[in-house]
């Protein structure tokens, strides 16, 4: 048990901070503990977002993350689960307030593809795909989709 002792002030305040932690058996590929996470996400409580934003930007995070361990050759795309869609390769992400995800991309043959889903039946699988033109560097979403969360607490602060 924690024997800290804390202000009801700073119980409020760690109540309503999100808080991230993994446990990976891995210790070259990922982190142990609890992660910083971007201000850009911390900067406005949790509680104070849509649950259509709160979960665009957690599963921008792991996007970024997963994104991090591939090589060059690889490139993301999300399967789906319980479903014979295939894979879609992921080209950009958004949200509709209140509850609505949605991921564009193309399919394995290059056609165009979008998956809407609402937030409580969220489920996403990334996968490592081969890179869809061999001689161009791969595409990173994650770190776009990041870049863009920041510019956008940035414009807002």
């Amino acid at each position: 048990m924690d024997k800290m002792i804390a202000t009801t002030a700073e119980a409020v305040e760690a109540d309503a901070l999100p808080r991230i932690y993994e446990a990976h058996t891995d210790p070259d590929l990922h982190t142990t503990g609890e992660p910083e996470l971007p201000d850009c996400i911390t900067r406005q409580p949790a509680a104070q977002k849509s649950p259509a934003r709160w979960a665009y930007e957690r599963t921008v995070l792991y996007l970024k993350k997963f994104e991090e361990q591939l090589d060059n050759e690889h490139e993301v795309a999300m399967g789906f689960v319980g479903s014979d869609a295939g894979v879609l390769r992921i080209e950009g992400m958004g949200y509709f307030d209140p509850d609505i995800v949605t991921f564009f991309g193309k399919d394995a043959t290059g056609g165009r593809m979008q998956l809407v889903q609402h937030v409580s039946q969220l489920n996403v699988v990334f996968r490592a795909l081969p890179k869809a033109v061999q001689d161009k560097a791969p595409n990173r979403i994650g770190f776009r989709l990041l870049e863009a969360l920041e510019k956008k607490a940035d414009a807002t602060s």
